[in-house]
């Protein structure tokens, strides 16, 4: 039981967050120079993640205080690069986790050039774009990548930038 409590609550405030910061039907701009959240029925709100360190080769990449991997958390006319990953087993670097949430994913991660969520209109787009972008061997990275919540893997991104980020097993993709 203490488990499935310490996984609700995260969900349940992440939700509450979320109606919070757009309830439905309303417009809001939330801090940051790049995040607009728009809950309008133009679209569905997408997951966005972050850098969250940079460690030399590797990069740390997932959720912060503004990502929502429930209910998406910014609008789908938003422009974003596509977070973008090529796994192919590579050993995690010392001091990195290799288990458990937040680990190693065992790859590399790059973004693509900004792109509208309503442009990401299923899975197999979003792969499309990383394997067109970088080679046949990339797809959009996935919240689980890392085994949920974050990743780590080799590359460098911007500092500052949101990344568009599937989810597989919840409604929080642009296309849901």
């Amino acid at each position: 039981m203490a488990v499935f409590l310490r996984r609700l609550a995260p969900a349940a405030v992440l939700a509450l967050a979320a109606l919070t910061v757009a309830p439905s039907g309303a417009s809001a701009v939330t801090a940051g120079p790049t995040l607009t959240v728009d809950a309008s029925p133009a679209g569905h709100l997408g997951l966005t993640w972050s850098v969250l360190e940079q460690r030399g080769t590797s990069v740390h990449v997932g959720t912060d205080r503004l990502s929502n991997p429930y209910l998406g958390d910014t609008a789908p006319g938003t422009e974003l690069p596509v977070l973008c990953i090529r796994v192919d087993d590579r050993p995690a670097p010392d001091g990195i986790p290799t288990s458990g949430f937040h680990s190693w994913a065992g790859g590399e991660v790059a973004a693509t050039d900004p792109t509208a969520g309503s442009d990401l209109t299923s899975r197999d787009v979003g792969d499309g774009l990383c394997a067109d972008t970088f080679g046949g061997d990339w797809r959009m990275a996935e919240f689980h990548d890392g085994e949920g919540w974050s990743l780590w893997a080799t590359g460098s991104l911007p500092q500052g930038t949101r990344f568009w980020t599937a989810i597989d097993d919840q409604p929080a993709d642009p296309w849901s």
